[in-house]
């Protein structure tokens, strides 16, 4: 197994919110540097106009590229060749460019090895828009960029709780229509494999949520229940996977059933975010299964009324990096003890005996 220290990429996010001071807060401390070399793709003129405005004692180096990086400092990467004007808690398109020059520049290096995971600050979803992002987020984004074909999750993660999202970045009135047998089916399975490989969990339990209320009371508010989720949880299970369901969502919920499993799949964005956030706001962080690609964020926005004001708290975004960190070594284990796996055996069976067939390979 690699026990090199791990290079953790990181995007500025907009420099208008209050990406930047959750950045350098966290970075504070230099204990976090022990455990990993940062590189923060970006701005150093705005990352030192924050510094300077919020009076932080972060310091930095600035490096061409992440091939460059130093061990035991916070290296910048400069992404923007033209002078950024920060207006705080403002969204401009200046900002949103600046936002997609360092995920652009991240993504480059990203194909040539330089790092090896990557934690994204938050970006307005709107001012981020090009001809080269038309995207919902980062997560459509990256797996239309480096999922080479593979299909992205989004989980919502803190402590003992995982949640994922069959449709995430979606209008509601789209939701039923889009939530196919194969669709959800799908979705089931890599949660089942992100679990086991990215968090080392053996045997995890999931929770699969209702879409209609009450669980469409017997076909009384909805039949996608008895149509398309309970035909799918229980052709899982058939196939190994410990899933139970569907569960109405408030009542799960509310009674805290959430606490016995290891991952709860939601239909669509806000059944799973909302009471995410209502318990873990401040450490949560949402992370993007499926690629090969190890990538988490901070599961809040820009937060514009609060930027510049030194109100910000970096713990989710402390949170993503360690997250990050852990799910790499997780692979990284996996990979090291599945190296060298046992051939199959073959037995003849001619008498009482069993003669075992050395010679004889799996096609």
């Amino acid at each position: 197994m690699e026990n090199r220290k791990i290079r953790v990429a990181i995007t500025q996010g907009d420099v208008n919110g209050i990406g930047c001071e959750v950045i350098l807060k966290t970075f504070v401390d230099p204990t976090i540097l022990e455990f990993c070399i940062p590189i923060v793709y970006g701005s150093p003129k705005v990352l030192a106009y924050h510094r300077k405005a919020l009076d932080l004692p972060t310091t930095f180096t600035i490096v061409n590229s992440a091939s460059e990086a130093v061990d035991g400092h916070l290296n910048v990467v400069n992404c923007n060749d033209d002078e950024v004007k920060v207006e705080l808690g403002k969204p401009t398109a200046e900002a949103g460019k600046a936002a997609l020059d360092a995920l652009e520049k991240a993504v480059a290096e990203y194909r040539k090895g330089l790092f090896d995971v990557l934690v994204t600050a938050p970006v307005n979803k709107s001012t981020i828009q090009s001809e080269s992002f038309n995207f919902h987020g980062h997560t459509e984004y990256l797996e239309q960029r480096v999922g080479d074909g593979k299909k992205a999750l989004m989980v919502l993660c803190s402590n003992d709780l995982r949640v994922a999202l069959v449709t995430s970045h979606i209008a509601l009135k789209d939701v039923a229509g889009i939530i196919t047998k194969d669709l959800l089916k799908d979705k089931l399975v890599l949660f089942n494999e992100t679990l086991k490989s990215d968090f080392a969990i053996p045997a995890p339990h999931i929770a699969v949520l209702a879409l209609n209320p009450h669980a469409g009371d017997s076909g009384l508010l909805g039949s996608e229940e008895s149509e398309v989720i309970s035909p799918v949880v229980e052709e899982a299970r058939k196939e190994g996977i410990l899933c139970f369901g569907p569960f109405s969502s408030d009542g799960f919920w509310g009674s805290g059933s959430y606490t016995k499993f290891d991952g709860v799949l939601a239909m669509y964005h806000d059944q799973g975010l909302v009471p995410f956030k209502l318990l873990a706001m401040e450490e949560g962080v949402n992370y993007t299964a499926g690629l090969s690609l190890v990538r988490t964020s901070p599961d809040h926005g820009t937060a514009y009324d609060i930027a510049g004001k030194n109100e910000a708290s970096e713990e989710s975004f402390r949170s993503a990096i360690y997250m990050a960190i852990d799910v790499l070594r997780h692979r990284r284990q996996e990979k090291y003890l599945l190296r060298n796996p046992l051939r199959k055996l073959y037995f003849e069976h001619k008498d009482d005996s069993d003669k075992l067939k050395l010679d004889l390979t799996e096609e």
